[in-house]
């Protein structure tokens, strides 16, 4: 009896670890909850270092699903704030990426809402608020930004980010 109990406790260890160790699958692939150092290099580049920043650019949210300006031109290696203001009375955000991750990115948002993000290149902006990140575009390229919340994006809400060598 006693080597009966000992290997039920193993094989319980055994299910717990695999179980702690596995990855998630409501939420594979995002990293929402994260926190990234300026170390850590996206396709469009890092966060930034607050004393490095060379300019702020604002980016106003409306209702109407769109982004003002909707295009950004930087310089590859420039460190910006930007400010993303909701003139809205619903909730939007400001994400950064890939045109492909923003849609993918998006997609699983519509299949699990409850989702926040936490990202240094996502920002959730409730109506008349305003936030901000800074962020370091360290590679040349055509990127994109989006706001993610189901429909917003297919409805236009969308920008583009032009960073020249």
């Amino acid at each position: 009896m006693h080597a009966a109990v000992k290997f039920f406790s193993i094989a319980a260890a055994t299910a717990a670890f695999a179980l702690a160790a596995a990855p998630s699958r409501a939420d594979a692939g995002h990293h929402h909850a994260t926190t990234h150092g300026a170390a850590d290099e996206e396709a469009f580049g890092r966060e930034g270092e607050p004393k490095l920043v060379t300019r702020t650019i604002t980016v106003e949210m409306s209702d109407a699903m769109r982004f003002t300006p909707a295009s950004i031109d930087v310089k590859r290696g420039e460190t910006v704030r930007i400010v993303a203001l909701n003139k809205g009375k619903m909730a939007h955000e400001l994400v950064l990426g890939t045109l492909a991750q923003l849609k993918a990115h998006g997609e699983a948002m519509r299949k699990n809402p409850e989702m926040e993000h936490a990202d240094p290149y996502m920002l959730s902006v409730k109506p008349g608020e305003r936030k901000d990140m800074v962020w370091q575009f360290s590679r040349a390229g055509a990127f994109d930004f989006a706001c993610l919340l189901p429909g917003h994006m297919e409805a236009g809400m969308v920008g583009k980010i032009a960073v020249k060598q």
